[in-house]
């Protein structure tokens, strides 16, 4: 069993790009918050609001081992924070993994979430210079958990440059 796991700050792409290389590598695509939803039969902003955070990185942490036991390949798009919490980021790093950061720069995800904006709790009320803060303050915070992946892929790109960068790393 292999499973390509991909993660990075909201904005950088992991769901794009899996689904690009889902139909290039032809191994399907598991969106971790996706699965979750369909688990739990919840919404994850339903989950924070109704059971917190901490509910929810259980559930997260849970979900992401039984998608890494399972023996079928696939894709792994983690959410933003999954690196960050219940040790999750030694998951990155075992038999059968390959852990992909997909490193964007500030100005980079600035530039995809304003677009989005209204639809991410988290940055739904922030002005442009706060956005922008956040963003700098979070990837400054993350970037340990990051960073444990095998490898990193710089986003700032074309996607098809973005998924041309990762297949060369899986040959």
């Amino acid at each position: 069993m292999n499973k390509i796991i991909l993660l990075g700050y909201m904005g950088s792409g992991k769901s794009t790009i899996a689904k690009s290389l889902s139909k290039i590598q032809q191994v399907p695509y598991v969106d971790l918050d996706q699965y979750i939803e369909k688990k739990v039969k919840m919404t994850i902003k339903n989950i924070f609001e109704t059971k917190g955070e901490i509910y929810f990185r259980k559930l997260e942490h849970q979900y992401f081992v039984e998608l890494l036991e399972n023996d079928q390949d696939c894709i792994i798009g983690l959410g933003g924070g999954t690196p960050c919490y219940a040790n999750n980021h030694e998951l990155l790093v075992g038999e059968g993994r390959t852990s992909i950061y997909l490193k964007a720069s500030i100005d980079t995800l600035f530039d995809r979430l304003k677009v989005g904006k209204a639809q991410r709790p988290l940055i739904a009320d922030k002005t442009d210079e706060e956005m922008k803060e956040f963003i700098a303050i979070h990837l400054f915070e993350r970037s340990y958990f990051y960073n444990q992946a095998q490898h990193t892929v710089v986003v700032d790109h074309s996607i098809d440059q973005i998924v041309a960068d990762i297949v060369a790393i899986l040959k």
